[in-house]
């Protein structure tokens, strides 16, 4: 399992808002880096997480919405809906602090697989959701930002 960065401290807040480094060869990130980010990623019950978010630099991440795993390496969100939708956020790099966040309704992304293929995915609700929190981590902006009121959960309060 791989350690998410939190914003714990200034130097790993400082490090989750750079932007991260396009990567130039897509074939070279290895599965194994891939299987270890979804397995953090599912280990934190998460649905998204971005490559700096384990300390890594590099334009990655990957997703999982209504059972089918996303990973795009490069990603750019090429077309947004101007219909946006408000819904509660949190983020394994925010522990415990939670906020509502309007994006757009719809996406279109596009990116490279593994295998240096150019994938584009047209995405509504909660994965358009995904890819623009994953996409925010990648340009180094937290939910955080873009939230109108956060709030704080104790995790006594979870069950």
């Amino acid at each position: 399992m791989l350690t998410i960065v939190t914003i714990a401290t200034k130097e790993s807040e400082a490090f989750l808002r750079k932007k991260t480094k396009e990567v130039s060869d897509p074939r070279a990130i290895t599965r194994g880096f891939i299987s270890d980010m979804k397995k953090t990623m599912i280990a934190a019950n998460g649905i998204g997480l971005a490559a700096n978010q384990i300390g890594e630099e590099c334009k990655v991440f990957v997703a999982i919405h209504a059972g089918k795993f996303y990973t795009l390496i490069n990603p750019e969100i090429i077309k947004s809906s101007a219909e946006e939708e408000e819904a509660e956020e949190g983020c394994l790099s925010v522990p415990m602090v939670y906020g509502p966040v309007k994006r757009a309704a719809r996406v279109t992304i596009e990116g490279t697989d593994m295998r240096g293929k150019l994938v584009k995915i047209k995405a509504v609700g909660l994965l358009a959701r995904i890819f623009q929190h994953e996409m925010d981590h990648l340009n180094g902006k937290l939910f955080i930002d873009r939230a109108k009121n956060t709030y704080r959960i104790e995790p006594e309060h979870l069950s």
